[in-house]
């Protein structure tokens, strides 16, 4: 972005208009943004805030961002609004194979295990902030390079609170630069190019995986899909408020599965949020599991996957993630 668009950390040049960003109205704008999305933006990202909804405020004709926030309050259409807010605010910033110590230990490790423990029952991931696909894809890869895709049920929820990311991530079309760390190998063997020198990946990754719109600081939209056995929460929380974070990893907790797993990114940490989950490694890999649990799943899941027992704890919930 050109340093000639803005006037100061308080307005934003778009076209021929300025928008300043007042305090009264910076303050009103955050708190029923974090309050809304979970998204808090700091004191130092001000000009930020003002970037990301100048041109919101613009397209609907309005001159100022107080107009804006009433707009959001009070519109008929806000829920429209809203929409495109989350839209303008996503960050489509990902690619296949990150943190790929996480996406194997759920192949090797904690599948293999789970299927030995619950015969029949299907392995439920929630892949939660997917932005454009890359991750549940590649946890689909893994587990397809481990044997088990086709041979055991297996359901991958995969939501984002943007319909334009998930639009893109049914579409399931992708550049050079999302297979930066993607094994050359596995990307000749599970996408095809296409005519417009993009790649799509192929059905035995797609068939697995529901794409639907969830907003994460929404409780009812949090338990709509929680009760699954593993949640991918990666660099979300980089972005929301303590308070949005406690909110809801809290659901999260309520609902995951009893011995169930939680990954978040790298620069992440929840211990510090006073939660009930605790840091545990599994297959070189850190992730969440209940207070009380950790010994216990680092000792188990150390074992070879075929001297994997039933857990102490067992699931109260049903067989599949609901729609």
């Amino acid at each position: 972005m050109s340093d000639s668009r803005w006037k100061s950390t308080s307005s934003f040049v778009l076209g021929n208009t300025t928008f300043a960003l007042p305090d009264s109205a910076f303050l009103l704008l955050r708190e029923i943004v974090v309050e809304r999305t979970g998204i808090w933006f700091d004191d130092s990202k001000r000009g930020l805030m003002a970037d990301k909804l100048s041109e919101l405020v613009a397209a609907n004709g309005l001159t100022s961002f107080l107009d804006y926030y009433y707009l959001l309050r009070y519109d008929e259409n806000a829920d429209a609004h809203w929409s495109a807010l989350m839209d303008r605010l996503s960050v489509p910033e990902t690619f296949f194979w990150r943190q790929a110590e996480q996406i194997e230990a759920v192949a090797n490790v904690i599948a293999p295990a789970h299927f030995l423990a619950y015969p029949g029952r299907p392995l439920r991931i929630w892949s939660a902030g997917c932005c454009t696909g890359e991750e549940p894809i590649s946890l689909a890869i893994a587990l397809a390079e481990a044997g088990l895709l086709a041979r055991y049920p297996i359901d991958i929820v995969a939501t984002d609170g943007s319909a334009e990311m998930i639009a893109r991530a049914k579409r399931g079309s992708y550049g050079e630069r999302a297979f930066r760390q993607l094994p050359a190998e596995l990307k000749a063997k599970y996408f095809k190019e296409d005519a417009d020198n993009r790649w799509r990946p192929n059905d035995e990754l797609r068939k697995p995986i529901r794409w639907a719109v969830a907003n994460l600081a929404v409780a009812d939209e949090v338990k709509r899909y929680a009760s699954c056995d593993v949640i991918f929460c990666r660099n979300v929380f980089i972005y929301f408020s303590d308070d949005a974070i406690r909110s809801t990893v809290r659901l999260f907790t309520d609902f995951l599965s009893a011995d169930g797993f939680l990954f978040v990114g790298a620069s992440e940490s929840l211990s510090r949020l006073g939660i009930e989950l605790e840091l545990a490694e599994v297959g070189g890999a850190f992730t969440y599991v209940r207070l009380g649990r950790r010994e216990e799943v680092e000792r188990l899941h150390r074992t070879k996957p075929d001297a994997a027992r039933r857990p102490v704890l067992t699931s109260p919930d049903g067989d599949a993630c609901p729609d």
